[in-house]
């Protein structure tokens, strides 16, 4: 009996999916009875290892050249549990429960939002057979890993350092704009087709110079958050700057139109 190996590594990049999963399930029952401070760090981690899964499961499709449409359904539904329903649990059993039903519909708001952006991501970006299209330059609204990156590395840098505030108000406010940004139309770098050039160079120079200053001078979980605020920010501004240029076209455009024409020129 022949093995085709070809077929076999089909199951390659699922299996990182499945174990990005394991994570995130884990995750949800290290939170889900009288957990301790130790209990929502380890969960926080299992969850930074579901990311690392869900980083390599993609590169390694593409490597092999085994995307396919199942492989992209099976990678939103494996987020939507590891980046949605874990860091949904994980700061509601941390500091949310504290507003009681208010903190709970707050955690469901995330998940909600985090499930609405990866259905947008998957029409988006598969063909008219449900083959995955060739990744853009940018992607509609808040990649469901950055946010959930926001809210553990906020648990893990509250939890180990104390050093950012974890107060249920604060920490609404945080899971409300994470859930925002999700289903919103601004545009964030997917990093998929960056050319290299002296302004990229220098750009990437700052970024881990400012993250590494911060994570020696505080904590990594603290860079953390650092990094994905910038990224947040940095596509809020290149936002506000495409609407800015999109109106000054508009209104040249009027000016134009309703300049008098001369009726002396043929």
């Amino acid at each position: 009996m022949k093995v085709n190996l070809r077929k076999s590594l089909f199951i390659l990049p699922n299996l990182f999916t499945l174990s990005s999963v394991f994570c995130g399930f884990y995750a949800i029952l290290l939170c889900s009875h009288d957990a301790t401070n130790d209990d929502f760090y380890r969960a926080s981690l299992l969850i930074v290892y579901a990311m690392f899964f869900d980083t390599i499961d993609g590169r390694v499709a593409r490597l092999t050249k085994t995307q396919s449409a199942i492989g992209v359904q099976l990678d939103s539904l494996a987020d939507v549990i590891s980046f949605g329903v874990a860091p949904a649990v994980l700061v509601y059993r941390w500091s949310l429960n504290a507003m009681g039903m208010l903190g709970m519909f707050v955690a469901f708001v995330y998940i909600a939002g985090g499930t609405i952006r990866l259905a947008r991501f998957n029409v988006l970006t598969t063909g008219e057979h449900g083959a995955p299209k060739k990744p853009g330059k940018y992607i509609a609204g808040l990649p469901i890993p950055a946010a959930a990156g926001i809210l553990v590395s906020l648990v893990v840098a509250n939890t180990v350092t104390g050093r950012l505030p974890g107060s249920p108000a604060v920490v609404m406010g945080v899971v409300l704009a994470m859930a925002f940004f999700m289903v919103s139309t601004i545009r964030f770098r997917s990093f998929k087709d960056v050319k290299l050039s002296w302004r990229t160079g220098a750009f990437v120079a700052v970024t881990i110079g400012s993250t590494g200053y911060v994570a020696m001078r505080f904590h990594p979980s603290v860079a953390l958050v650092w990094l994905l605020t910038c990224y947040i920010v940095i596509g809020i501004v290149e936002a506000v700057f495409h609407i800015t240029q999109s109106i000054r076209h508009r209104g040249s455009s009027k000016a134009d139109d309703e300049k008098p024409t001369d009726p002396s020129v043929p």
